[in-house]
């Protein structure tokens, strides 16, 4: 509907106020988060990688405390009378004026929602309260006392080896190549290998976002081609190599390598940017498949980013009519996992209480969560966007399903003729459960995707292990395969950092009695873990023990994760990589 009130004078000081001050709280909020997304680059100079994670972790945090600080400030400033429904809708109207000029109006008016809707009760999330939609336009919004969102550079006039140099030159990082003109001849010589056959028209130019995107232990420079009709991305990783030595260690094309190094298995980038929806705006030019919600995430403004989607979802919710289901897969003990088919996203309730042998709690679950949404998830743990009282149509819902929610989970349930309420959920990209996969690979005969499923898990459960990650319930079924391939695990209530696991080989037994005894004969502490016993558990079906033994034995031995435990004590950030090793320029066959 549209707005119905709009005065021809806006007449509330009051409403000026409020409006001023929540801008203001988002002004804070965005001044802070570039700082931090301007040190990432001071880090990556020194090879600072542990301040860099704890830069990371902290700037996630910022959003929610900006928020309190305003509310509470909201709060002690103004009482329930100040406060009618007259003053709210001045207040969104007083708003959008002071957003008039604003760089940043899709990101204040998130931030505006939020804090209204920490005041308001939930009947007043409508248009005249709170954006429900976008009410500023985001486009061309630069201004000429702005920098360039980004550089644009003509290999034609300066050639295009003065042109790969320029470009990594003008980022100005205070560090030293090793070798820079071999790494530019490299790129160089791949550039030539992927285009070098077109014919190069008047327009040929290259575009270069204007900052680096940080993130581990690499730096990128994202750009684009432009020749005659064709675009064409690439990206180019930056890293450091020995002796505070710098390197361009290969560049990626692939649209679908693109793509994974966006991926929501990732940790968000630090990039510095004055006008975030130009940057998104360049980004989805070279992935135009990839939502905006999904750039504004990975790009660290992961609040505006599960605006977006809510709003994706009302829109889909319009144009579409199946119905919610169980989600596919073997049902946990902690969870309710539903979905909309047509949708590529599951629902996840926790339980209000759990069986055994699950001894845990619904508030320790919401920190397991929290730790993966903080944590470096190394394109390995599923991001997940964390909702409070979401409403669905009725008629999406089964009596079956809502059976079952209220049988397991009725604390999160609110049911009327017109809505189903959910008061707390998470949202996650739906996967093919691993145990289906194998399944349906070993039905189908299909021994080289069983041998992927087997190999990719195995490399999924070594790259939590290189993040401090330890998945505690191994099964396959807390295991997904993305529609790119990868394992991504997504199961998070058991799991625990690699530095507070002790991981023990099983003693010998001392005698008969102990070797035919049904109950351990040695003690064992709660965070002990055997490595010796993973097998029992994983690798019953002779065709994946095979694989897994092929590629990944060493996850079966005390030693292996005792080393790398150790490594992580000593302080130690291994490299992670995005993309695969073969593309690297370093890479030889024969060292893997």
């Amino acid at each position: 509907m549209p707005h119905t009130y709009f005065p021809k004078l806006l007449s509330s000081q009051i409403a000026f106020d409020i409006a001023r001050m929540i801008l203001d709280g988002f002004d804070k909020h965005y001044l802070l988060f570039r700082v931090s997304s301007q040190r990432a680059k001071q880090f990556f100079e020194t090879g600072d990688w542990k301040a860099a994670q704890l830069a990371a972790r902290e700037r996630i945090q910022f959003y929610d405390m900006r928020v309190r600080e305003c509310v509470q400030a909201l709060e002690d400033e103004y009482g329930e009378d100040d406060l009618t429904d007259e003053v709210w809708r001045e207040v969104k109207l007083h708003y959008m004026g002071l957003l008039t000029d604003h760089l940043r109006p899709e990101l204040a008016e998130t931030f505006f929602n939020t804090v209204c809707t920490k005041l308001l009760h939930r009947t007043y999330f409508n248009n005249d309260f709170i954006f429900v939609r976008p009410a500023t336009s985001t486009e061309y919004i630069e201004r000429d006392d702005t920098p360039p969102t980004y550089r644009v550079y003509y290999p034609l006039t300066d050639g295009l080896n003065y042109t790969i140099k320029r470009i990594v030159t003008n980022f100005r990082l205070n560090a030293v190549f090793e070798d820079l003109d071999r790494d530019v001849a490299l790129v160089e010589a791949r550039l030539k290998k992927n285009f070098g056959g077109e014919k190069l028209e008047p327009n040929h130019q290259i575009q270069v976002l204007a900052n680096l995107f940080y993130r581990n232990k690499s730096a990128y420079i994202i750009g684009k081609g432009i020749n005659g009709n064709r675009e064409y991305p690439f990206v180019i990783p930056i890293m450091h190599k020995r002796k505070g030595t710098l390197m361009l260690d290969t560049i990626l094309f692939d649209s679908m390598q693109i793509t994974v190094l966006f991926s929501f298995t990732r940790a968000y980038f630090q990039v510095d940017m004055e006008v975030p929806s130009a940057y998104v705006q360049f980004i989805r030019s070279i992935l135009p498949k990839k939502p905006r919600s999904e750039i504004y995430t990975m790009i660290g403004l992961q609040k505006h980013g599960k605006n977006l989607f809510y709003r994706d979802f009302l829109q889909h919710l319009r144009y579409s009519s199946d119905r919610i289901e169980t989600a596919p897969g073997i049902r946990g003990l902690v969870m309710l996992v539903f979905a909309l088919p047509s949708f590529p996203y599951v629902f996840k309730l926790i339980k209000d209480s759990f069986p055994p042998p699950k001894e845990t709690t619904k508030a320790l679950i919401k920190e397991k969560y929290l730790l993966v949404k903080n944590h470096d998830r190394v394109g390995r743990m599923a991001d997940t966007l964390e909702y409070s009282d979401v409403a669905f149509p009725r008629a999406r819902f089964s009596e079956a399903l809502l059976a079952e929610i209220r049988q397991f989970a009725p604390s999160l349930l609110e049911v009327n003729d017109e809505e189903v309420v959910i008061k707390h959920l998470y949202i996650e990209r739906r996967m093919t459960p691993l145990n289906i996969w194998l399944t349906e690979a070993e039905q189908c005969g299909d021994m080289a995707a069983m041998e992927h499923g087997v190999r990719e898990y195995g490399n999924a459960i070594k790259d939590l292990v290189a993040a401090n990650i330890f998945p505690g319930d191994m099964l396959y079924k807390n295991f997904g395969v993305t529609r790119h391939g990868r394992v991504v695990f997504y199961d998070y209530d058991e799991i625990e950092y690699i530095t507070d696991c002790n991981f023990r080989r099983i003693p010998a037994p001392r005698n008969e009695e102990d070797e035919m005894a049904a109950e351990p004969w040695y003690p064992i502490a709660k965070n002990d873990v055997f490595p010796e016993q993973f097998g029992t558990f994983l690798l019953g079906n002779q065709k994946v023990r095979e694989f897994f033994m092929k590629y990944h034995a060493d996850l079966l031995t005390a030693e292996y994760w005792q080393a790398r435990k150790q490594r992580i004590a000593a302080g130690k950030v291994d490299d992670v990589f995005p993309y695969p090793q073969e593309i690297r320029f370093s890479y030889h066959p024969s060292a893997t």
